[in-house]
């Protein structure tokens, strides 16, 4: 059996010297130990079919190598002060156009089919899903924010609800970056219940995605009539990226804890990219057809990755659904306030306590779809 200080050894690795998002390090940290696989074994081992990402796998395998030089087997040792002071600059998102940025951001297709989506079931663990929660209800709660802060947010809200399910199963101990004041001074916003510390993105200046399609006409008369620039964003409308607090700790921080910190280049950030990233490997139809390929030779990775933004765009289509089927009734707090409700109604089951972390179970995209207000409004927004 997994104990919790093999886990906690292995998520050091992961987050600290691999450098992997500590969303993503969670929750993939169980996979890692259900393959057998040590810092010494990764050293020589291949990770592309756990984290489906080639520079990931390649970036763990490097850190695992310079870890076996540096250390006996079994131990672990955390880098000095020195050592784990670095610049925050290159976490934030690299400098595309904006709509560059938010074309390559694009996300699978939500499917506009009705009855493929109630007859599909996904395998996926919990954080993921809470990802794609939090992504599609920013959409309606937040539609002034770009999909790149919408995923940066998604993240955080992730990687804070993590953090708290790790603490209360022992994997995780002490005050949190939040509670010991490193993000004080930055403004706050609510999402799926949490407070997430984030960054103004002054300056971003993007294409705002139409919600609602009966109010679209408007919005093109509006924008028609609408001198370009002529008055600054108001502060509420600003994008924006997540904070990562934890990091920010981690590092020491560019200041002290109960100063307020400004600079862009100096804070680091939940990227929209690692976001998008964990959304599109991680989650699997459990389906006839899956059980189908399994009995071939060989999966080829493009078409694992089809399979899994295929699965991706099923629960986009279904969150979709749901969302829309309230927001003509339900205010934007409400709406917001509602979405962790039902997330804990259809999340996978898992064992409880540290056997749980990052375990896996089903997900049936029919009981979303029941959860909306009109299940006859079938088909999506164009």
């Amino acid at each position: 059996m997994t104990s919790a200080g093999e886990l906690q050894t292995l998520l050091r690795f992961l987050s600290q010297d691999a450098k992997i998002p500590l969303s993503t390090a969670m929750a993939k940290v169980k996979e890692l130990q259900n393959a057998s696989l040590t810092t010494q074994v990764i050293a020589k081992d291949s990770l592309e079919d756990i984290f489906l990402d080639e520079k990931l796998a390649k970036q763990i395998v490097r850190a695992a190598k310079r870890n076996t030089k540096k250390r006996a087997p079994g131990d672990y040792v955390t880098e000095s002060p020195s050592k784990k002071a670095k610049k925050f600059g290159s976490l934030i998102e690299e400098p595309l156009m904006p709509a560059e940025l938010e074309e390559f951001l694009a996300l699978p297709a939500a499917s506009v089919v009705e009855n493929e989506i109630s007859s599909t079931v996904l395998h996926t663990n919990r954080a993921p899903l809470v990802l794609a929660f939090a992504v599609v209800l920013l959409k309606y709660t937040m539609p002034e924010q770009p999909l790149s802060s919408r995923l940066s947010l998604a993240q955080a809200v992730v990687s804070v609800n993590s953090r708290s399910r790790a603490v209360n199963i022992g994997l995780e101990s002490g005050k949190s970056a939040e509670d010991e004041g490193w993000g004080q001074g930055q403004p706050i916003v609510k999402i799926m219940g949490r407070e997430i510390r984030v960054l103004r993105r002054w300056g971003y200046e993007w294409q705002s995605e139409v919600v609602k399609p009966e109010a679209a006409q408007e919005v093109v008369k509006h924008e028609e009539a609408a001198e370009p620039n002529t008055h600054p964003p108001h502060e509420g409308d600003v994008p924006l990226w997540g904070l990562d607090l934890e990091a920010l700790k981690k590092s020491n921080g560019p200041s002290a804890p109960d100063t307020q910190v400004s600079s862009v280049g100096s804070l680091p950030i939940y990227t929209a990219r690692s976001a998008r990233a964990y959304l599109l490997k991680s989650f699997d139809c459990s389906s006839s057809s899956k059980a189908e390929s399994a009995t071939q030779k060989k999966t080829t990775n493009a078409t694992k990755i089809a399979e899994k933004k295929q699965a991706l765009g099923m629960l986009l289509g279904a969150l979709e659904l749901l969302y829309r089927s309230w927001a003509d009734v339900l205010d934007k707090a409400e709406l917001d306030r509602r979405a962790w409700s039902w997330y804990v109604r259809v999340r996978p089951d898992v064992a409880d306590g540290v056997a749980g972390w990052g375990g896996k179970g089903d997900v049936k995209l029919a009981e979303i779809l029941g959860l909306r207000r009109s299940p006859a409004r079938s088909l999506l927004a164009s």
